[in-house]
């Protein structure tokens, strides 16, 4: 399950007192700059016979999938490969039929896994203190501007008394230390017409590397440089050397694979879609819970070995027949822990018409039933939902109902095309996105009901292509639900004062921040902006991506009244919007 606005920056933080007009202040917090990517081998695929010797479905999938050989999963990298193989595999020795492109099992695109230095990367400042070494005295991050910069150097400009030209940024590289928020600072830098940032590290922290970062590039450049060089920088700074800079950065791009395949219907147009994401955290990183474990395996046995598991045992049941009058199309997810990335991909560029798919019944975290209660979220997206769970359910589960259709997995995707969804999920737990999350606390029996459970849904609605579900709009709680992650990126987690009530596209990470529907009752709603529109500005602060869309929320009040422009259809239109308080 993803957890993408999980580390939001924390401005309610007595020490986090960000850029403002002239006065420009930051104070010591931990220092928030990508972490340095640690050497580790790759493995080859591990046989799955021998690794899953012993084991019974669903938990000989779960057993392979959140091996250590695979390393976590991550979207785009060689463990992901194997994942998607084996599942493949499994389908192909069901007798399901390959749904991907050109008769393969495979949809595959290439995706963002992050930023590589490219060409020429020069630093030269003024003052005769000596020379600089790439990648030992300093480095370009990954959200960096490219090109040719020159300046001066600065420090922080003071807030009181000497000459208004003393306070400006423009054309001054800025010289700081210890930054609470290096990107949030660098797009402060921007906007008030500074040259560049310079982040001094502190003594001991390494020079982090840009391979995992994939946030688009800033209108600046953005350098880091070691502790040990940075007392001459500050010297160089007070004495308002010039300094020199080349930075020549390119994408870090991958391909990313969903598995998909059809078990074919007997005479409907019309499908249902069974699926799951197997994409992890990899080594930690970005969304993990476990921030000194960076480096470290994340098996994501639960998120979501499990669900996929379940996904290939449910696929096993309704291959063993009646043959359905619907289709069933099987959907193995990637990048879901990026934003949804798989989903998202599908449902732009989808295997089987959007307007012929009955539903989607989407399986993330269902390996830790807990006295035998599961959570199924969507209940509301259809009028039948309710009913239809009570008659499948044999008794081995206690379902608790949440209306909700959207959240941080891959059903958000589809319910945002107007398609019924269900969520089936078994709770969080200690070992959520930690390191800790491994095959052997798994609930193999609770898994299997849950299995039968999502088999029997699914028979209901492909048995006779006359049961028709009854879509309902709006059906999402704009706080989330409890115990549950929510997938807007205004909910309680981020600390958000208001709230626009979006639906983020994660998928589209520059140009503008691309939104998949909108919240019922929203002011987002309210105001007019509706699926498809790329949000290009608030008020006065550009927006490249998501990130910039978080600074610009929270720079803002209930009852402000901002000035939204969005691409609409390659129309830019500005749609006045009055926010509202988050009060989740």
């Amino acid at each position: 399950m993803s957890s993408i606005f999980a580390s939001a920056p924390n401005l309610t933080h007595p020490a986090n007192v960000w850029l403002r007009s002239a006065a420009l202040m930051v104070l010591t917090a931990t220092v928030a700059l990508p972490a340095a990517a640690p050497a580790q081998d790759r493995p080859s695929c591990p046989d799955a016979a021998l690794l899953t010797d012993g084991f019974r479905a669903p938990m000989t999938h779960v057993r392979y999938l959140a091996d250590d050989a695979l390393e976590g999963r991550e979207v785009g990298t060689p463990g992901a490969h194997c994942a998607g193989d084996y599942i493949a595999d499994v389908f192909e020795g069901l007798g399901l039929e390959p749904a991907g492109a050109d008769g393969s099992w495979f949809q595959v695109w290439d995706v963002r896994l992050g930023t590589r230095l490219a060409g020429e990367n020069r630093l030269d400042v003024g003052g005769g203190i000596g020379d600089w070494v790439l990648e030992r005295d300093w480095t370009p991050l990954g959200f960096s501007a490219s090109g040719a910069f020159s300046g001066r150097l600065s420090g922080v400009p003071s807030a009181h008394g000497g000459d208004a030209a003393d306070h400006s940024l423009e054309g001054r590289f800025l010289v700081l230390d210890e930054v609470v928020d290096v990107h949030r600072t660098a797009s402060e830098v921007a906007r008030m017409g500074g040259a560049g940032l310079i982040a001094v590290l502190p003594a001991g922290h390494p020079l982090p590397t840009p391979d995992r970062e994939r946030r688009s590039s800033l209108d600046v450049p953005v350098i880091a440089v070691t502790a040990d060089r940075g007392a001459s920088l500050h010297t160089a700074a007070d004495a308002g050397e010039e300094v020199g800079l080349t930075v020549a950065l390119a994408p870090l791009m991958a391909p990313a694979r969903n598995v998909a395949a059809l078990l074919r219907g007997r005479s409907s147009e019309s499908a249902v879609i069974v699926g799951a994401h197997y994409d992890h955290l990899g080594l930690g990183g970005e969304g993990s819970l476990s921030p000194n474990d960076y480096g470290v395996i994340h098996n994501g046995a639960d998120d979501n070995a499990s669900g996929t598991g379940a996904l290939l045992e449910v696929a096993r049941e309704l291959a063993s027949g009646p043959v359905p009058d619907r289709s069933v199309l099987f959907l193995a997810f990637t990048g879901e822990e990026r934003g949804l990335w798989g989903s998202a991909q599908y449902v732009a560029e989808p295997l089987l018409p959007l307007e012929h798919t009955q539903a989607m019944l989407n399986m993330d975290m269902v390996g830790r039933v807990q006295e035998r209660r599961l959570t199924v979220f969507g209940v509301g997206t259809a009028d039948e939902w309710p009913e239809l769970l009570d008659e499948a359910n044999p008794g081995d589960l206690q379902l608790q109902f949440v209306e909700d259709g959207y959240g941080s997995s891959d059903h958000s995707s589809f319910y945002a095309k107007g398609i019924p969804v269900l969520h089936f999920f078994s709770g969080t737990h200690p070992e959520y996105h930690r390191v800790a999350d491994d095959w052997d606390l798994i609930n193999e029996e609770g898994l299997a009901h849950v299995v039968r459970l999502v088999t029997q849904v699914t028979r209901e609605l492909v048995g006779d292509s006359r049961l028709a579900l009854t879509p309902i709009e709006g059906a999402g709680n704009p706080h989330g639900a409890p115990g549950a992650e929510s997938g807007d990126g205004e909910t309680v987690r981020t600390g958000f004062n208001v709230r626009l009530g979006t639906i983020p596209d994660y998928s589209q990470t520059e140009g503008g921040m691309k939104i998949t529907g909108v919240r019922d009752g929203s002011p987002a709603a309210k105001a007019g902006l509706q699926g498809g529109d790329v949000i290009v500005r608030m008020g006065d602060r550009e927006i490249e991506d998501v990130y910039g869309y978080m600074y610009a929320l929270q720079e803002h009040q209930p009852g402000d009244v901002v000035d939204v422009v969005v691409l609409r259809e390659g129309q830019r239109i500005t749609i006045s919007v009055t926010l509202e308080g988050n009060e989740g």
